[in-house]
């Protein structure tokens, strides 16, 4: 069968130049199984490095997903196209990033892979907080990487880790400046961590400044998705009654004000000697002179609480 000419634009333009639909060929395999040597004299021997099976995988995709680094270097050298997209639309950079494989990432990224390919379902950033890599999400994230790209069955990465109950994906998110309350379907990523019951990162999203009054298409709060009296139940029951603390609420505020480059920010900023053994990345916020903040967006968090607290208590 001969391959239309709109479908190599369409999945990134893979294969061109071979005419036809293949099976897994030798070279597929080699790749796959992490066989550096085989592969080589395929590739010596004059095997197409680009050539794709029915569903549009290459030889790449397959080393990629299975963490095969040597032989992604070999691909590549020969000339794989590093962004090529299979059937789905992935490229080899979002099979690296849901197998949770830091070296392929970084070779990819080194070969000039997209960070932000345009892409209908998961992004790479998506596909690292499904596969549970902090280092791998950090990594995205320090190149680019949309930290709201949205996926429209899952949201947003945030939504995909606390899903998947990741919790340090989702720390390294939160304090690279994601949006908490992004709405999934009115589902934020805290009505996720409510229906895991998991408490750990049901005190994360709050103290980074989770709604935990809001409302999803079902009209339930976070708090609807527990059972009564578990610890999840318990957590989100002492937030309800117990609003922040102006401190973390200025925490919570600075965050939002500097969005994705909190991180980077924060990390620059001249605190006094004495706030120096501080780890900036993570927690200087809470420790700077309120004097130095916004009052306007303070105010607007803490009326938000207050306000859903006894709308909710009425």
């Amino acid at each position: 069968m001969e391959i239309t000419r709109t479908r190599p634009s369409l999945y990134g333009e893979i294969a061109h130049g071979l005419g036809f639909w293949t099976d897994r060929s030798a070279v597929h395999e080699a790749a796959a199984q992490g066989r550096a040597l085989q592969l080589q004299q395929l590739i010596e021997a004059g095997a197409a490095v680009n050539i794709v099976a029915v569903d549009s995988i290459t030889p790449l995709h397959e080393a990629c997903i299975q963490g095969q680094t040597q032989c992604v270097r070999l691909l590549l050298d020969a000339g794989a196209q590093v962004d090529a997209r299979n059937i789905d639309g992935s490229t080899p950079l979002c099979d690296a990033c849901a197998a949770g494989s830091l070296d392929c990432v970084k070779l990819l990224l080194e070969y000039g892979a997209t960070v932000n390919p345009p892409l209908f379902t998961f992004s790479p950033l998506h596909e690292a907080c499904m596969g549970g890599n902090s280092d791998c999400v950090q990594l995205m994230i320090d190149r680019g990487a949309f930290m709201e790209a949205h996926d429209c069955h899952y949201g947003t990465p945030l939504h995909v880790a606390c899903a998947r109950q990741h919790f340090d994906c989702a720390k390294v998110l939160l304090i690279a400046g994601a949006n908490v309350n992004a709405f999934k379907l009115h589902e934020t990523a805290l009505h996720h961590a409510a229906k895991t019951k998991n408490t750990d990162l049901i005190e994360l999203l709050v103290e980074f400044g989770g709604n935990i009054f809001a409302r999803d298409n079902l009209n339930k709060k976070p708090i609807h998705y527990t059972s009564v009296g578990s610890p999840s139940y318990l957590c989100l029951e002492f937030y309800e009654n117990t609003p922040l603390s102006l401190q973390q609420l200025s925490r919570v505020a600075w965050r939002r004000a500097l969005g994705t480059g909190a991180r980077k920010v924060i990390s620059e900023l001249r605190l006094p000697k004495s706030h120096h053994q501080i780890p900036l990345s993570h927690e200087a916020s809470c420790y700077l002179n309120f004097n130095t903040f916004d009052r306007l967006e303070l105010k607007t968090v803490a009326l938000n609480n207050l306000l859903g607290f006894l709308q909710d208590a009425t």
